[in-house]
């Protein structure tokens, strides 16, 4: 029997009042918690990344009906407005984090929003929230060559791994964007598992380094929120951004081959 695909939840800020960078992806803090809500009504389980990329890894069971609920960033809203609801639910859940936005000695000044700073990111983990990496300045990854590329996958990892005494073991691309070869340098930089987009549910097959994800948006109401959990009209619902995000990605290779012809004939 073909394995069921598992919907994972992509959210950014949760937040009353956002600022324009933040506003289209950030929920506000009563859809979240009606969303949490209704996961729990629909009998669905929460489960982490590691924890969904360990069982298909190893064939494991999983839990009736999981689900993943992640966070990208680090906006300051996770901590104040959606750990209470989790926590009232017992849910589990991911936080992805670049380092470099959190508000701290390693701070870059890049965040889009109110941060967390690291004593709420050490909150989040001893609520039960896997901590996983973000890269540490959130640049398109795939833009980068191999030192920058590094230095962005290990930073990242060995200031988590500084902070809260032990290393993370997921990865979620910025912006979603990967390639083989970021992928090959996130596994080789120790994370086990990552996440992209896609907009699409995740599947085995996709493999632990391409597992898609669904976004959640300010606009996401209670119908489509449903459907996203059920997998229904999920490819109607992100057509455009499926069309744009490979416009978009046609556009960026033109650009890399002609910035290495540029560097060539220097």
């Amino acid at each position: 029997m073909a394995e069921a695909p598992v919907p994972i939840l992509m959210y950014h800020s949760v937040a009353t009042a956002p600022n324009d960078a933040t506003r289209a992806l950030s929920v506000a803090p009563e859809a979240f918690a009606e969303q949490m809500a209704l996961i729990g009504d629909l009998g669905l389980t929460p489960v982490t990344t590691a924890a969904l990329a360990a069982s298909w890894r190893s064939g494991g069971p999983l839990p009736h009906r999981p689900v993943l609920i992640t966070f990208d960033d680090g906006y300051e809203g996770v901590h104040r407005h959606a750990l209470p609801v989790l926590a009232k639910h017992g849910f589990a859940f991911t936080l992805f984090v670049s380092t470099g936005w959190i508000r701290g000695a390693y701070d870059t000044g890049g965040g889009l929003d109110t941060m967390l700073d690291w004593d709420q990111v050490r909150e989040l983990e001893g609520a039960g929230c896997e901590l996983g990496g973000h890269s540490h300045t959130h640049p398109q990854l795939d833009q980068l060559d191999d030192d920058r590329l590094r230095t962005e996958l290990v930073g990242c990892r060995e200031i988590l791994t500084e902070e809260l005494g032990a290393a993370p073991v997921s990865f979620a691309y910025p912006y979603g964007y990967s390639s083989r070869r970021v992928r090959r340098a996130v596994r080789e930089c120790g994370f086990a598992q990552a996440l992209a987009v896609g907009n699409g549910l995740a599947r085995r097959h996709q493999g632990p380094y391409a597992l898609q994800r669904v976004t959640v948006r300010r606009s996401t109401d209670v119908e489509e929120f449903t459907r996203l959990l059920e997998g229904r009209a999920i490819a109607r619902n992100f057509a455009r951004d499926r069309a744009l995000t490979k416009g978009y990605a046609v556009l960026r290779r033109a650009r890399q081959v002609r910035r290495k012809a540029s560097r060539s004939r220097v």
